[in-house]
């Protein structure tokens, strides 16, 4: 496979927000901690508090949730190295989308596994286990509902409510049989496992737990209880709220608009086929959308007794998760890591290290197929992020007849009018608004000529023209990128590899586009 780079901003598919954090911009600099290069990891282990009572929790519910599953021989040392003080994580986390979702799931976790090789090399005295976080607790069902397979839709018919990680995998059959054809992956994964959590810890297992990936499921009482001060503390005094519509605030000043806004209280109250916001009113907890009611002694002890139906919302999720993980660096696509950017001041009150914010891998995968069709327009690897109706400009433009260029014809008619001015400026210069009206007619007519011509030279070359929007379309699905779109079974279904060829190509500390190019 050939890989080659293109600057992120030259894709013209990020916004300027990411791409100053990126660049390092200076006004940024006191959002965040240390910079995403390998380098700055030895000054985050120093940064890294974690104690030993929280590993031990961490590895007892790990042991809990791998129960039953086949554990390849790298994430069995990674389990068992999670209990050493000297161990460390790098974090993914993405949503339970059905299939795995879009491409950049998959890039997600190659950069996760792929940074603790490389720092594990840079590092030799620590260990470091990749990890992915379940987002078991979101309910939104619409994100994960469906993915895109060979130019098809799949949409998972679902009438369960509540946070997605519990909701059954029994209505799944229907569009197992609807796939073009099995996936033993997803078949076990689907048809084995009671429900989408369970389900998601498979699959994921299977394409990298022999990388040593780790999956973890934060629904869980004992972790939760780990957090507990700090959602007694959003209960009763809002903190987080408070500090992040400052940080806001202050971006906007800057000028980036923000991603995430905070509320009085950043939680939802869980439980079987509900996640639903807690909210104050007139010194009662209510839970919207319920008849539960609760005094603050009452929630407080809920919190006590229950700490599991307590769920964090975007704004509490990652220090949740930097609470009761030994992470170092979060990896995130360009939405994440701009509202990772927000909380920095919460960290800061409640004492929590923040982590080394990471950009995903960035790739466009290009096939043998597809790369035979590109061949023949010998575009450079810029030139592959331009708009279709640029790049049908650019060949007509270089492959089309001299006479489509008409510069030489509207000059001589600037040359005969200004000859005309002149003469009616000695005869009767009222004439000349009368000349400039026939000037602007004139060069009217002429445009229309050009572009009758253009059409005509587009005919001649139609074929190639069609070619060009349908390559864009394959590798840009609806004007987006690829991973963004595509599910990798679109590779991978064809090409078994595909996934160890990725983690081969792809560089965890190089933040540009990965063009990807299968030999043919």
């Amino acid at each position: 496979m050939q890989v080659n780079k293109v600057a992120l901003q030259d894709t013209q598919s990020f916004s300027q927000f990411f791409i100053d954090y990126l660049s390092n911009k200076r006004e940024l600099a006191s959002f965040y901690g240390l910079r995403p290069e390998i380098d700055s990891f030895a000054k985050q282990i120093e940064k890294k508090s974690f104690s030993n009572a929280h590993r031990k929790v961490l590895c007892e519910v790990l042991e809990d949730q791998y129960e039953g599953y086949e554990v390849a021989p790298a994430l069995a040392a990674n389990l068992t190295d999670l209990g050493l003080p000297d161990t460390y994580t790098v974090t993914t986390g993405h949503q339970l989308n059905i299939f795995t979702g879009p491409l950049y799931f998959i890039y997600k976790i190659a950069t996760v596994v792929n940074a603790c090789r490389e720092l594990k090399a840079k590092y030799p005295d620590c260990n470091f286990v990749p990890v992915y976080w379940m987002a078991s607790e979101d309910h939104d069902f619409d994100e994960i509902s469906y993915f895109h397979l060979f130019g098809k839709k799949y949409q998972w018919a679902c009438q369960d409510k509540g946070g997605v990680g519990r909701l059954s995998t029994d209505s799944l059959g229907p569009l197992l049989e609807e796939l073009p054809e099995k996936v033993t992956l997803f078949e076990q994964a689907y048809r084995d496992h009671g429900n989408l959590a369970d389900a998601v810890r498979c699959y994921v297992n299977e394409l990298f737990g022999e990388d040593g990936l780790v999956v973890l499921d934060a629904d869980d009482d004992r972790l939760k209880a780990l957090f507990a001060p700090m959602i007694k503390d959003d209960l009763l005094r809002h903190t987080a709220n408070n500090l992040v519509e400052q940080t806001n605030s202050d971006l906007a000043e800057l000028g980036y608009k923000t991603q995430i806004f905070p509320r009085e209280i950043n939680f939802f109250y869980l439980d079987e086929g509900v996640r639903e916001r807690i909210v104050k009113v007139d010194g009662q907890y209510l839970v919207n959308n319920t008849k539960l009611s609760f005094s603050e002694t009452e929630i407080l002890a809920l919190l006590d007794s229950n700490p599991e139906k307590f769920s964090p919302n975007v704004v509490m999720r990652p220090l949740y998760q930097e609470v009761i993980l030994p992470n170092l660096a979060y990896v995130g696509g360009p939405a994440e890591v701009i509202y990772w950017l927000q909380l920095g001041k919460v960290f800061d009150e409640y004492d929590v290290a923040f982590p080394i914010l990471l950009p995903r891998n960035f790739a466009l995968y290009i096939n043998g197929a597809s790369q035979k069709k590109l061949d023949k327009f010998a575009w450079t690897d810029e030139q592959l992020f331009q708009s279709v109706e640029e790049l049908q400009a650019q060949y007509v433009a270089a492959h089309g007849s001299d006479e489509v260029s008409l510069s030489e014809e509207y000059k001589n008619l600037e040359e005969v009018f200004e000859q005309l001015i002149q003469k009616a400026e000695v005869i009767d210069g009222s004439l000349k608004g009368f000349i400039s009206a026939e000037h602007a007619k004139a060069i009217k007519s002429i445009d229309n000529i050009g572009k009758r011509l253009k059409k005509s030279e587009e005919r001649k070359h139609e074929t190639e023209l069609n070619q060009i929007a349908t390559l864009k379309e394959k590798l840009f699905p609806s004007g987006g990128l690829q991973e963004r779109h595509d599910n990798f079974l679109n590779f991978y279904i064809n090409n078994p590899n595909f996934i160890k060829e990725l983690l081969v190509a792809l560089d965890p500390f190089d933040l540009q586009m990965h063009v990807l190019k299968e030999e043919w």
